[in-house]
């Protein structure tokens, strides 16, 4: 059978872009031998062309040049892995209107500009293909697209942040303070030297409104999501948590109703210590998908790092080559952004179940307060718990979880209880997250 070669070119030469080049160097013959399609690196283009990487370029490939890849007309896909949300819009508007097929991992670009982007791509008959933006080397964009197409897909919850895992899982495990946890991950690599983006649950929106738009088929606003970070998560929280049988994960969630209303939040979550997210350990991901059809599907593994995400762009390349992607490009399909604002839920509206720690004086009438209080916003309480000690103000940690109940109950009830002169400080307030199961019976 005759080969086809197809000629890629590469911006970013960072971490994930020598992933790339060395599975498209090193790899070209297995690569061959199991698609028909010839890759061959053309062109890699980064401002540093000094820096040693670990993996030998052909001679005359590196550039500091981005316009000898646009000049190219050979090249027929263009890789961008610059990131940021600038300089890499730019890059890829001038690889559309230079007629390259575009791949990238870059979620933050297609978070805030994807649809722009792809209005662009179409207009030129180009694709951009983008499965490793979300999940590192999980093949989710794939499985949601293609394989879960004939279902309406009714929810998702998912790990997407390595970072995150990383610290909730010692956290737990070690039972150390949240600060400890993340100097160990950034010594470690497991962490950026200014984790705030990962950190404060940014990466983890971005990821949601990709997914949660290929998903429901909407056009997603990273102001859709709410987003709140694990900063402030405590190890005692974790520790009265896992007494009352739950794990904490922070979790991306996007679920959907029936009349196509949608939820779109990420935030610390309990969830059931016995549920497969929270077996999920270290910096690996995990998305639970659930469709109307199928029920529930779960993908798992490497979220990020230099060869699981390099997997995925070489996937990408390989699947633009071969034509499957630019076919799958062209209909996706997203109901626009007039018509989606009035289907996303308002987060006051939402109703969860909650955890709550209070810090109150150790005096008789405490527990009818604080009952009187979440009973006075209509707020039922399904547990509690309680352990002896002291702590500022010869105060004393209560624990309360709730049954379910909306957003703005609980937070004028957290407003009270702050107010109170019988408990101490701010209350700790953390959402339990219940994932349907889909068991045999």
């Amino acid at each position: 059978m005759e080969q086809q070669r197809v000629k890629v070119g590469l911006v970013g030469f960072g971490t994930v872009g020598t992933g790339v080049a060395k599975l498209l160097c090193e790899h070209a013959a297995a690569i061959t031998a199991k698609t028909g399609v010839r890759l061959e690196l053309a062109c890699v283009v980064d401002l540093d062309t000094a820096t040693p990487r670990p993996v030998r370029l052909p001679d005359g490939v590196l550039t500091d040049k981005l316009e000898r890849l646009l000049g190219d007309n050979s090249i027929s896909i263009a890789v961008e892995l610059v990131g940021g949300t600038t300089v890499a819009k730019d890059i890829q508007l001038k690889m559309l209107a230079a007629g390259k097929d575009v791949v990238t991992a870059n979620k933050a670009l297609l978070a805030a500009h994807g649809g722009e982007l792809f209005r662009q791509a179409r207009q030129r008959d180009r694709c951009i293909a983008f499965e490793a933006s979300c999940a590192g080397g999980i093949p989710i964009v794939l499985a949601i697209r293609s394989g879960l197409v004939a279902n309406t897909v009714t929810a998702m919850y998912g790990i997407v942040n390595g970072t995150c895992n990383y610290i909730l899982s010692n956290m737990s495990a070690k039972d150390e303070e949240f600060e400890v946890v993340l100097a160990r991950a950034q010594q470690r690599g497991f962490a950026e030297a200014d984790p705030t983006l990962d950190i404060s649950g940014g990466d983890s929106a971005h990821k949601l409104a990709i997914l949660a738009s290929i998903a429901f088929g909407y056009e997603i606003s990273l102001e859709d999501i709410f987003v709140q970070g694990i900063e402030n998560i405590a190890r005692e929280d974790i520790r009265y948590g896992r007494e009352m049988g739950y794990c904490l994960k922070l979790l991306a969630i996007a679920q959907r109703n029936p009349e196509g209303k949608v939820s779109l939040r990420v935030h610390p979550s309990f969830i059931a210590a016995d549920c497969s997210l929270a077996r999920v350990e270290g910096s690996f991901n995990a998305i639970s998908v659930f469709g109307s059809a199928v029920g529930e599907t779960l993908y798992y593994g490497r979220g990020a790092g230099m060869m699981p995400t390099a997997s995925a762009v070489v996937a990408d390349i390989i699947d633009v080559a071969l034509g499957n992607s630019q076919r799958t490009f062209q209909h996706l399909q997203l109901k626009p952004r007039r018509e989606v604002q009035s289907l996303i839920e308002r987060m006051d509206d939402s109703v969860s179940r909650f955890y709550i720690r209070v810090m109150a004086k150790d005096e008789p009438g405490v527990v009818a307060r604080y009952g009187k209080v979440l009973g006075d916003h209509q707020i039922s309480i399904s547990g509690a718990l309680q352990h002896e000690g002291r702590g500022p103000d010869n105060t004393v940690p209560v624990v309360i979880t709730t049954h379910r109940t909306q957003e703005r109950n609980m937070a004028a009830a957290l407003a009270e209880l702050a107010e109170s002169d019988v408990f101490g400080g701010q209350p700790v307030c953390v959402r339990i997250v219940d994932i349907p199961e889909d068991r045999d019976t």
